[in-house]
């Protein structure tokens, strides 16, 4: 009889005021997984990604209705604000900025200013009057030691340095002429604070870097430059500009300065202009604050629930841009609302007495779209112990479909998986085969991936702590960052789908005998 009914129970216990529901260990994650469902996911999103919320830009009055929402909202669900057994919101301070104009004066009177001929990358601290002696182009601004100067033969002390971006190529056009291992590109490629702090060794005033591709590169982030900035206001990273402005040009503008410029990129080649110059660049800037939203299910295994398993999701958006309202039902509603549905779940279980056996923390960021902020705020203050946190699964753009799977939407991309802990990846896979059979696609996983998804959302700041993480990500569709990207749009049963996968790899976590184990490193 055990073996052939559903053994669900209901006890009416007056004393506790709740209903307890005693299953099997093997129906329990099941049961509990399938309430969440497409209706209750649909209705939270439907009024998430409404134009009330103004996009849920981070600091401004959409992304805190918001917060206040999700705080709301657990506390429907019988949590209790501000207690650390409960939910409360984490406050987080920022430095706004915006960067008003740029503008390059020669000493023949011409000026060159920001969109047509030049575009600065980042003023941290370097708003005002740069003055310069002289205008030095100077290859690809490279100074790899023996392996490769620029720099070798030319003083640019007081200067203006011009640049190329990328860094010399073989005879063949394919493999960095810098590789010591065969590579395609190093990180002079990549990175251009190693040729703006090159510039800086040197005792240049200013870097600018030449992007022959000016034209179509300039509209692809044209929105980023024209937005305002955030950083944290404790962050103590190096910032691009460590001491030196720097720009990017055409090659007009670069022609303009220099009297043309030399065609051969692979040899250290050098020129110099007469002009003399100066580069103003005009800011303005405001602190202002954003909050976490953290949801606390306390685990019911006096021995483990001291230990954490996280589930994250960023519930901010960038906003209104040209009078437009962004609503971002897919980035990041999709994650949210399913975060939200899952946190349900548990307390849920929680109160029927079914665990779970360790804690779950249900948190929502802020400042994603800015920069991962929240997320890096919480790891560098965490409510609780980062040496607890098992592991952290992080939600971000689940509801929608890329051109790759236009055809099939039953699949997820799943990043970082294996990177910190094999076990973590085996759950995840075993799981999977048990519940939802979705197609697990590893493409963006790749450390030589292109697009670096691995990077670029809030599971980064646990991994970069050693905490193994997976992050679940349906790809970039036709309306990432516009207008269209909103709640009429989601494929609810795909998203259910993936919000029940990830809840019952959470619940595995949190119901297994031993911690995940880290993989040698």
């Amino acid at each position: 009889m055990r073996k052939t009914l559903l053994t669900v129970y209901s006890l009416l216990t007056a004393s506790f005021g709740f209903t307890q529901v005693v299953l099997d260990a093997h129906d329990k994650r099941d049961y509990y997984m399938n309430t969440i469902t497409v209706e209750e996911l649909k209705e939270h999103l439907y009024y998430l990604a409404a134009d009330e919320f103004e996009g849920r830009e981070t600091s401004k009055p959409g992304q805190k209705k918001a917060a206040a929402f999700l705080e709301s909202y657990y506390n429907q669900q019988g949590l209790v604000s501000g207690s650390l057994n409960g939910v409360q919101q984490q406050g987080f301070p920022l430095r706004k900025r915006k960067l008003n104009s740029t503008t390059v004066t020669l000493s023949n009177g011409k000026i060159f200013s920001a969109d047509k001929d030049l575009f600065c990358l980042d003023a941290e601290g370097l708003e005002g009057k740069t003055v310069f002696s002289k205008i030095i182009f100077v290859g690809y601004g490279i100074d790899a030691g023996e392996v490769y100067n620029d720099y070798s033969k030319v003083d640019v002390k007081n200067a203006l340095v011009v640049v190329r971006d990328g860094e010399p190529l073989d005879k063949k056009g394919v493999r960095s002429m810098l590789s010591t291992d065969g590579e395609k590109l190093t990180d002079w490629s990549y990175d251009p604070a190693l040729k703006l702090n090159a510039a800086k060794k040197h005792g240049a005033k200013a870097i600018a870097v030449l992007r022959e591709d000016y034209k179509t590169f300039l509209p692809r982030i044209k929105f980023w430059l024209e937005s305002e900035r955030m950083e944290l206001t404790e962050d103590d990273n190096e910032q691009l500009a460590s001491g030196i402005p720097l720009i990017f040009i055409s090659k007009e503008t670069a022609n303009l300065w220099l009297n043309g410029v030399p065609k051969n990129r692979r040899k250290k080649d050098t020129k110099t202009s007469e002009f003399q110059g100066e580069l103003q660049i005009n800011v303005s800037d405001e602190i202002v604050s954003s909050e976490n939203v953290l949801a606390f299910i306390e685990g019911s295994d006096e021995k483990l629930k001291n230990e954490i398993v996280v589930i994250s999701a960023h519930y901010d958006h960038i906003g209104i841009v040209n009078g437009e309202i962004n609503n971002g039902a897919d980035d990041d509603g999709s994650g949210t609302v399913s975060a939200m549905e899952i946190g349900e779940a548990f307390i849920q279980a929680k109160k029927e007495g079914n665990g779970p056996k360790r804690s779950i923390l249900i948190l929502h960021v802020s400042g994603e779209e800015k920069g991962l902020f929240g997320s890096d705020y919480y790891t560098r203050h965490p409510v609780y112990p980062l040496s607890n946190t098992v592991c952290d699964l992080n939600i971000d753009m689940i509801g929608r479909v890329d051109e790759t799977h236009e055809d099939d939407s039953n699949y997820i991309y799943l990043i970082g998986s294996d990177r910190l802990s094999m076990d973590l990846h085996r759950i995840s896979e075993e799981v999977n085969k048990q519940t939802k059979n979705i197609k697990l696609d590893y493409t963006f996983n790749s450390e030589d991936d292109p697009n670096q998804f691995y990077y670029r959302s809030d599971h980064y700041n646990f991994a970069k702590n050693n905490i193994p993480v997976i992050f679940y990500f349906s790809g970039v569709h036709e309306d990432y960052h516009k207008p269209g990207d909103d709640a009429e749009k989601i494929l609810y049963g795909k998203m259910t789908n993936i919000a029940q996968l990830i809840f019952s790899t959470a619940w595995e976590i949190a119901n297994a005998p031993e911690r995940l184990k880290l993989s040698a490193q």
